[in-house]
Parts: structure tokens; sequence; C-alpha cells
């Protein structure tokens, strides 16, 4: 049996629709370019635990809410 490690995808596009934010008004926030949080938001890249950190407190969520294990 394989055992293939879990990867993680974040939550971020999930969370900002939920409370009604745009990723341009995080970029604006953490002071990063739109592209950025773009790729963020699609998967295509992942903030570091302490980017995460930070959208965690912007966004007033648990950091935990942000990020799922893929199988």
């Amino acid at each position: 049996m394989e055992n293939k490690p879990k990867m993680v995808q974040n939550r971020i596009k999930a969370e900002l629709a939920e409370q009604q934010k745009t990723n341009h008004w995080l970029a604006q926030q953490l002071g990063k370019g739109d592209n950025t949080i773009s790729r963020w938001c699609s998967n295509k890249i992942q903030p570091s635990l302490e980017q995460l950190g930070e959208i965690a407190k912007i966004l007033n969520v648990d950091i935990r809410d942000l990020i799922r294990p893929t199988t």
C-alpha cells in the first residue's frame, strides 16, 4: 500500500465569498498584488503559514478554517 503525502488546499476563496469580500480587498489589506491573491484563491500556489495567519486575522477566522487536506 502506497503512502501518499496529503496535500493541502486553502479555502480563502470560499471564505471571501462567505464574507462578501473580494480578492482585490484582501490584496489591499495584505499589501499584495491581485495576481498573488488570485493564485492563492485558485490553489495554484499556497500562501506561507505566516501569510495564512495574517489572512485568518484579517478575515477574523481560525486559521484551521482556511485549510483543508486533500486525498
